[in-house]
């Protein structure tokens, strides 16, 4: 039943349940804002709602942090766009790549191929680091060429045990997600500290944060890109192969033009998980690439949390999604409607 079918006092209260709804979800963003302009004798003094009836407000906060009193805050705001956009696009187009092959090719993987390469892996890099007496990178590198290099190997030739399909190879891209995050975010550390001793800076560096990113965010975009690649007619494609039209030509002159609302929709839910996104930069960054959420956190003291600080830093990280979301509302829409549907 729709709203639009409702009559007489029925859309009265579906009006009045609305409008209630809405005063329930903008009301924390409300309150951020009246806070940020509150002086601290403002905000430890009770609660107060309405500026120039309830408190008489102030720029302190704003001043303060636009001013860099509390943080270098335009180099934190540059390196979070910068990050979050390259991150996003980077993911939106190889998650769509991997999406489109899982779509339109079959893959067989042999799971004892898999299971060569999880035991050459950490016994490779055991025996380098505690027989060879490697360092660990160097361990970890050997095993991982060495044990890649056999398992594709041993795919193509035959081997009892199971195969796996399609579907189990997006199971294993989403069971990434499954991972605690501060797993994998301590053990990048560690991976980035050992390849910094080899020459190779990643922590607090653009490539290292970005790379994290780009991985943490390719199992949601190979996830949801894939449903919308199943919904675009095959007919097309198969009509551009007929043709003799390459199949870079076709993904990249067909497939993605018919699908530009699904990206739009994927790559501003893979910003939207990057630019909140606070255990990786807290743990892969110290000054340099800071990111927004850690200058957040940051707006502390001595004294306590100071909220109208805080306000003031996170109204900043909200504004640019808000306006992302608002301009891109229309293709988001009906990219996640097509998912849907699908």
């Amino acid at each position: 039943m729709s709203v639009r079918d409702l009559k007489g006092s029925g859309r009265w209260w579906a009006l009045a349940g609305c409008l209630l709804w809405l005063a329930f979800t903008f009301f924390p963003l409300y309150w951020v804002a009246i806070t940020s302009f509150k002086s601290p004798l403002g905000v430890v003094g009770g609660p107060t709602y309405i500026p120039f009836v309830d408190f008489d407000p102030t720029l302190t906060a704003w001043s303060e942090l636009l001013s860099g009193a509390r943080g270098q805050f335009y180099n934190t705001f540059i390196s979070s766009t910068i990050i979050g956009l390259s991150a996003s696009v980077l993911a939106t187009f190889i998650g769509s790549m991997a999406a489109y092959a899982l779509v339109r090719f079959t893959f067989e993987v042999k799971l004892l191929s898999g299971v060569i390469f999880v035991v050459v892996a950490f016994g490779g890099y055991l025996l380098g680091r505690h027989v060879l007496g490697y360092g660990q990178a160097i361990s970890l590198i050997y095993a991982f060429v060495a044990a890649l290099a056999l398992a594709i190997g041993s795919s193509r030739i035959k081997l009892p045990g199971p195969l796996l399909g399609n579907d189990d190879i997006v199971f294993w891209f989403v069971s990434q997600r499954m991972f605690p995050p501060i797993v994998a975010a301590f053990a990048l550390f560690l991976m980035y500290t050992e390849m910094g001793k080899l020459g190779f800076k990643l922590v607090d560096t653009y490539t290292g944060l970005t790379f994290a990113y780009v991985a943490f965010s390719l199992p949601i975009v190979i996830w949801l890109m894939r449903d919308f690649f199943a919904a675009l007619p095959v007919e097309v494609e198969e009509a551009a192969m007929v043709d003799n039209v390459p199949s870079w030509r076709i993904f990249f002159g067909i497939v993605l033009p018919m699908s530009k609302p699904g990206l739009i929709a994927t790559f501003m839910i893979t910003l939207a998980f990057v630019w909140n996104e606070f255990l990786f930069a807290l743990f892969l960054t110290s000054s340099k690439w800071q990111t927004l959420p850690i200058l957040v956190a940051g707006q502390n003291s001595q004294r306590g949390d100071e909220w109208w600080s805080i306000s003031a830093a996170a109204l900043v990280a909200i504004i640019p999604m808000v306006v992302m979301a608002g301009i891109l509302s229309r293709l988001m829409r009906s990219g996640l409607l097509l998912g849907a549907i699908k």
